[in-house]
C-alpha cells in the first residue's frame, strides 16, 4: 500500500486552488477553429514588443549559453537612477508577482496573518496559503479599498498588508493623502506591499509618489512591473524599492538567476524608451474612452478605472456572455473568483480590438 503523496504537502498547499490565466489565443483557436482572435483578457500592452527592445534581445542571443548577471546590475543601476534610489534597494523579480511570493517567504509563518481587501489581485491570497499564514480580507467599499477597517483588523500576528493601487480586477485607486495617512497609521511591526503593476497608467490626482516615502516609512515595500506598460509580459520582469534591509532579506531568499538574460536586457532597454511608454498611455487613455462610451450606449454601467483595464456590470450571470463573447472569437476576462459574478474585465487594446469586442459584445446583447 502506497502512502499519498498529496497529504506529505503543507496543508495551505494542499487546499490551493491554482491560479487560473486568461485564455491564450492558440487554446481558443484550436477549440473554436477561430482564425481570428482579439485577446483582452490579461492587460497586456496592445502595441505589441517595442522594435528597440527586440533590438537589444537579437544582439543578446549568441550568449545565452552563458548565466545572466544573478544580480542585475545593469537592470538595478538603470531603475535606481530613474527612481531615484539606492541600487541595493531594488530587488529583481520573475515579473513582481515573484517579488510577492519573496515577501511571504520572508516574513510570513503559520501563527501570523495577512490583511488585505475584498476583489483584491488573487495572487495575495495564494502566497498567504501556501506559507500557511492565515488571511483576514476586509469588504470592499465600492469596489475599493477600506483603509480604515483595514487599521482596525490588524493585531498582534498582523505581519503584512497588501494594498494594490490602482487595484486588478477593479481598477479603482487610493489618493496619495489617503495612503500617507494609511502609512503613518501602521505599526512599525506590519509591513506594507504597495503593488503598483499599473502604475504608469495613472495621471493626474490618480499619481501617487509613493517612492519618496521610503525613507520616511522603512516597513513599506513598492512592486512594480515590466509586464503591463512597457509590453514585456512574455518575458517575466518586475521589481520592488524597499528600504536595504528588507532589500537584503529577500535577496536571501530569491533564486540566484531568476531573471534571464533576455528580460535583463530588454527590462534595461524598455525602462529607457519614454516614445513608448508615452504611447502606450494615450493609447489607454483613448481606448478607455472608446469602450466607456459603448457601455454607456448600452445602458452598462462600470467601474471607473486608473489602470489598462475596465471592469463592467452586465447586471446579470456575465459568464455565459463570456462564452458567447469566446465564439466571436474575443477573449475577455471573467471575474467571478473576485466576488463579481455579474462583471467582466475588459483590457484596453488597439481601437481596432477595442471595435471587435464592442461589436461582439452588442452583437451578444
Amino acid at each position: 500500500m502506497t502512502f499519498p503523496i498529496f497529504n506529505l504537502a503543507l496543508k495551505g498547499v494542499q487546499q490551493l486552488v491554482p491560479y487560473v490565466p486568461g485564455k491564450p489565443i492558440d487554446e481558443v483557436q484550436r477549440e473554436l477553429g477561430l482564425s481570428h482572435i482579439v485577446k483582452l483578457a490579461s492587460n497586456e500592452s496592445p502595441l505589441g514588443t517595442n522594435p528597440s527592445v527586440l533590438q537589444a534581445i537579437t544582439a543578446a542571443l549568441p550568449d545565452l549559453a552563458r548565466y545572466p548577471d544573478g544580480s542585475g546590475f545593469k537592470l538595478k543601476a538603470a531603475i535606481a537612477k530613474k527612481m531615484g534610489v539606492d541600487s541595493r534597494q531594488v530587488t529583481l523579480g520573475n515579473g513582481s508577482n515573484e517579488i510577492l511570493e519573496l515577501v511571504a517567504r520572508t516574513f510570513l509563518s503559520r501563527e501570523l496573518n495577512v490583511i488585505f481587501s475584498q476583489h483584491a489581485f488573487a495572487v495575495y491570497a495564494l502566497v498567504t496559503q501556501a506559507v500557511g499564514a492565515s488571511a483576514q480580507i476586509i469588504p470592499a467599499v465600492n469596489y475599493g479599498h477600506d483603509l480604515n477597517a483595514m487599521l482596525a483588523a490588524i493585531n498582534e500576528q498582523t505581519r503584512l498588508i497588501f494594498i494594490a493601487n490602482p487595484n486588478n480586477p477593479t481598477g479603482t485607486w487610493l489618493t496619495s493623502d489617503a495612503l500617507k495617512t494609511f502609512l503613518k497609521a501602521l505599526p512599525p511591526t506590519v509591513l506594507c506591499v504597495l503593488d503598483e503593476a499599473y502604475f504608469e497608467f495613472t495621471v493626474n490626482e490618480q499619481k501617487v509618489d509613493s517612492v519618496s516615502w521610503l525613507t520616511e516609512f522603512p516597513n513599506l515595500i513598492i512592486t512594480r512591473t515590466f509586464s503591463k506598460a512597457y509590453g514585456l509580459a512574455g518575458l517575466r520582469i518586475g521589481y520592488s524599492l524597499s528600504s536595504f534591509e528588507i532589500a537584503d532579506l529577500l535577496n536571501r531568499v530569491r533564486q540566484p538567476f531568476n531573471n534571464n538574460s533576455l528580460a535583463l536586457v530588454a527590462a534595461e532597454v524598455a525602462l529607457a524608451d519614454d516614445d513608448y511608454l508615452q504611447q502606450a498611455i494615450v493609447t489607454n487613455t483613448q481606448g478607455m474612452t472608446e469602450l466607456t462610451a459603448a457601455f454607456s450606449a448600452l445602458g452598462l454601467s462600470w467601474i471607473p478605472s486608473a489602470g489598462n483595464f475596465v471592469s463592467v456590470d452586465l447586471q446579470r450571470d456575465a459568464l455565459p456572455i463570456y462564452q458567447e463573447l469566446l465564439q466571436q472569437g474575443v477573449i475577455v476576462r471573467p471575474v467571478a473568483n473576485y466576488e463579481m459574478p455579474n462583471h467582466l474585465r475588459i483590457s484596453i487594446g488597439t481601437s481596432e480590438e477595442n471595435q471587435c469586442f464592442i461589436s461582439a459584445l452588442k452583437a451578444v446583447l
